[in-house]
């Protein structure tokens, strides 16, 4: 149930609910306050047009990507590498059931190449609040399968970020100390905070950057990347001092 509050609340606060909502005041207002009204309008359409345009929402998310890149060649030391869940794929027809999103693919895939570098254990940490088969089984079995890489340990009962974290803590051995945590490069900061607070040392392990290409004159149009990429960025601005607040 409190995961099913947070994200409702989250979804009030995230466009495109949140434009939707401000829009319909406005409208609801116009018969009564026509200039509030209008100007409600006429900001939920202007945030929803610059959302919505790469150019912008590219760079809003890239406000947290504060790490770079790690050097595959060049590897600090560390006891383990910690994937991250990223939601599921339910009822995929082409895989005969649930299995891992887009989002987890590209953490999974980035994680299996660390794992060829550096040749240490990989801890897999996701659960399903919604329902269905954890994260973190779908995680190892893609893994294996696709990637011909073993996860070494599963954590599959966290619905958040910050239970990913302290429940990961919980199953390691204390001996395992310094983790490469690999996510999104925007999710980094929310993540290495969680993580370090429950008792890690953390080397940042990003993948999926967002500024990592050119620009082009489509990104100054409105499309629904843009709009994905402008939530994402909100959303992390928005669990991150939540993150601090309780932690």
């Amino acid at each position: 149930m409190s995961w099913f509050i947070t994200v409702f609340a989250s979804a009030l606060l995230l466009p495109p609910l949140s434009l939707i909502l401000l829009g319909a005041g406005g409208l609801y207002l116009l018969s009564s306050r026509q200039r509030l009204g209008k100007w409600l309008i006429a900001l939920a359409l202007t945030l929803l047009c610059g959302l919505s345009m790469p150019i912008l929402s590219d760079h809003l998310l890239a406000q947290f990507e504060h790490y770079p890149a790690l050097d595959l060649s060049r590897l600090p030391q560390a006891d383990a590498i910690v994937i991250l869940g990223a939601g599921s794929y339910s009822d995929a027809p082409e895989y005969g059931g649930d299995t891992v999103s887009r989002y987890a693919l590209e953490r999974l895939r980035y994680g299996a190449r660390l794992q060829r570098a550096s040749h240490l254990p990989i801890v897999v940490t996701g659960g399903n609040p919604a329902g269905g088969t954890p994260e973190a089984y779908l995680m190892r079995d893609a893994l294996m399968q696709d990637f011909n890489v073993p996860a070494s340990r599963l954590e599959a009962d966290s619905d958040t970020t910050w239970e990913n974290a302290r429940n990961t803590r919980a199953i390691l051995p204390h001996t395992i100390k310094k983790i490469y945590l690999v996510t999104h490069a925007w999710h980094l900061p929310r993540a290495i905070y969680a993580f370090e607070r429950a008792g890690f040392e953390v080397i940042p392990a990003g993948t999926a950057y967002s500024l990592a290409r050119h620009i082009s004159p489509l990104d100054f149009i409105p499309q629904p990347r843009g709009l994905t990429n402008s939530y994402f960025a909100i959303h992390e601005g928005i669990g991150l001092i939540w993150y601090r607040l309780k932690g």
